[in-house]
């Protein structure tokens, strides 16, 4: 018998996957690739069931003669392995960042004379209905709150952009990117106080108060599955802040960042240049621990703030005050810094690593951003949060926009430069 492969990457069998199976049965015998948990979100949404369950699945399908881990995007390993005679898969991926695969098992397959069979993609109300049901679980709390711990164990490092609407969070959802045969997509949104603020058009001192920065999460929650990171600011007065981690962990939110500052809020990369009040070591330990004794799940997570690079309090004072944070019952420490080198964030973070293997550690390259994502995770950094890059993108572009309509008295001039509002409307799903 003829060999023929397919992979699935999906949590629930429907009829789109029986019907690739009795199409390829009818060339031999079939063998289905599982993706594990790591391949999946690097390409796909998050598992709802394990792997194990993924694999036990595809078992039990009439008429599949084997199954084969596939742990990478890229069908090398497996067609390597059993030599299949044909690749069976829906014609989705004749377009669009899966075409890569297509052609990378176009060229692996032609070295010894396999072909490639490609079946009409099912699609009807059945599978809208079951594709609905599982992201509807996704996004419930009590699974999206946990999933940024989950991530931590699975990826080298935590790819995190700044949102501030439902629409660039559905930028952050859906935005997946192929090259040179790897796939990328963000794991985690980071609801930025400054760039929530500037979407409403007020400063950036904690003006924009709790209620109304909880309705912009609503927002974005609404429309996504990823897990959320929450900037705290400097978490306010422990009496408050207790109440906010309650909140967070309520709507589930994955974590909170707080900052060891005091009095009215500065923005850190003005550093020195205005006056800042770093709090004490022992008032901001206060805080962590009151903030952890009030959760009432282990999904949660409060990450500190360092605050001292910025301030030019050594590197000393960082790395004292990160033990002194974690002892407090931190769960991840935040390293900041204004320069434009990232030697000295690289620098802590190699000091932290050599007392302290396993406590999560976060960086925000909006100054130093020559950095790699790769370099970061050598020096033992998980999270990265691109902070402000979307706000900052949309800006300039929009004033433009603007300026040109006024220069030219109509919009022509401007057209070559805009997404049509189709594509638009396409990110957005109707029930």
């Amino acid at each position: 018998m003829k060999k023929v492969y397919t992979c699935f990457c999906t949590d629930v069998i429907h009829e789109g996957h029986l019907n690739i199976i009795g199409e390829a049965r009818k060339y031999g015998d079939v063998y289905v690739g599982v993706l594990t948990d790591e391949a999946m979100i690097r390409f796909n949404r998050f598992p709802v069931v394990s792997f194990r369950e993924r694999i036990d699945m595809v078992k039990k399908l009439d008429g599949v003669k084997a199954v084969i881990v596939q742990d990478e995007i890229m069908y090398d390993k497996a067609i390597a392995e059993i030599k299949p005679d044909y690749v069976i898969h829906g014609d989705n991926w004749l377009n669009g960042p899966m075409k890569a695969i297509r052609d990378n098992v176009q060229k692996l397959l032609s070295a010894y004379g396999g072909k490639i069979i490609d079946v009409p993609y099912t699609y009807n109300e059945n599978v809208k209905r079951t594709d609905a049901r599982i992201k509807e679980k996704l996004s419930m709390p009590e699974y999206r709150r946990k999933r940024l711990k989950q991530l931590l164990t699975l990826c080298p490092i935590v790819k995190t952009i700044e949102v501030h609407s439902g629409l660039t969070g559905l930028i952050a959802e859906k935005t997946i990117v192929e090259h040179d045969g790897e796939f990328s997509q963000f794991d985690a949104m980071w609801i930025s106080s400054l760039c929530d603020s500037t979407a409403k058009g007020k400063p950036d001192i904690e003006l924009v108060d709790m209620t109304s920065r909880f309705r912009t999460i609503d927002d974005v929650m609404e429309v996504t599955t990823k897990p959320i990171i929450f900037d705290g600011d400097t978490g306010g007065l422990t009496e408050h802040f207790v109440y906010t981690v309650r909140s967070l962990e309520r709507m589930g939110v994955s974590a909170v960042i707080i900052e060891d500052k005091t009095g009215l809020k500065k923005n850190s990369l003005f550093g020195v240049d205005v006056e800042q009040t770093q709090d004490s070591i022992e008032h901001f330990c206060e805080k962590i621990t009151a903030g952890k004794n009030v959760q009432l799940t282990d999904d949660f997570m409060i990450i500190a703030r360092i605050e001292s690079l910025i301030l030019e309090r050594g590197m000393r004072d960082a790395l004292d005050r990160a033990f002194a944070y974690v002892k407090a019952g931190a769960d991840g420490i935040m390293i900041h810094s204004r320069k434009k080198d990232p030697s000295e964030i690289l620098e802590f973070c190699d000091a932290f690593r050599k007392s302290d293997k396993t406590t999560p550690i976060v960086v925000v390259p909006s100054s130093f951003n020559t950095v790699t994502e790769k370099e970061l995770s050598e020096h033992g950094v998980n999270i990265v949060i691109y902070a402000n890059q979307l706000t900052r993108s949309a800006y300039p572009a929009m004033e433009q926009t603007a300026k040109d309509i006024l220069k030219y008295h109509r919009a022509h001039e401007v057209d070559s430069r805009l997404m049509p509002i189709k594509d638009i409307i396409s990110l957005i799903e109707e029930l």
